[in-house]
């Protein structure tokens, strides 16, 4: 199979990426009990308006098949991370963490740090991030009630950045 490539991701993504979000978020549904994820129940017109938009969105492919995504948009010195989907198939094979590292990459030099979120309970998300130098700064529940753990990053060249 061929190597990942990671570029900006178009509107006319827009349907693929959706796609393999809601495959990605489908083991969170099912960790959380909770099918109204927000990465589940964003509709097509709310991923094209953020592929139009502002915000930083690349797309992994493997050949032609688009098989991962991630966002980040920024707001003011600090760039927020989210959305970051790997196909079910390819998780497991540095997709996620190629894609993470590309945004920060496509972001430097314009934020100071990097902000995400994700399940409490997420053991393999909470490790790709501790991983690529996040740390747990808070907790919060999302707006059904599921415990997210908040994770920061101050980005590399930022006063305490690596």
């Amino acid at each position: 199979m061929t190597d990942v490539t990671i570029a900006p991701a178009d509107v006319a993504d827009a349907g693929e990426i959706l796609t393999v979000q809601r495959a990605a978020y489908l083991v969170e549904a099912q960790r959380y009990r909770d099918v109204f994820l927000p990465p589940l129940t964003e509709t097509l017109d709310e991923v094209r308006a953020a592929l139009a938009g502002p915000d930083v969105v690349l797309a992994a492919r493997r050949g032609t098949r688009l098989v991962g995504s991630v966002r980040a948009r920024l707001d003011g010195d600090t760039a927020h991370v989210g959305r970051l989907s790997v196909a079910p198939d390819q998780q497991g094979r540095g997709v996620g963490g190629r894609l993470l590292d590309a945004v920060e990459h496509a972001c430097a030099g314009r934020v100071a740090r990097f902000a995400l979120f994700t399940g409490a309970d997420s053991a393999a998300n909470l490790s790709l991030y501790a991983g690529r130098g996040y740390r747990v700064v808070s907790h919060r529940p999302d707006e059904n009630g599921n415990r997210l753990a908040v994770l920061e990053k101050t980005a590399p060249g930022s006063p305490g950045g690596a």
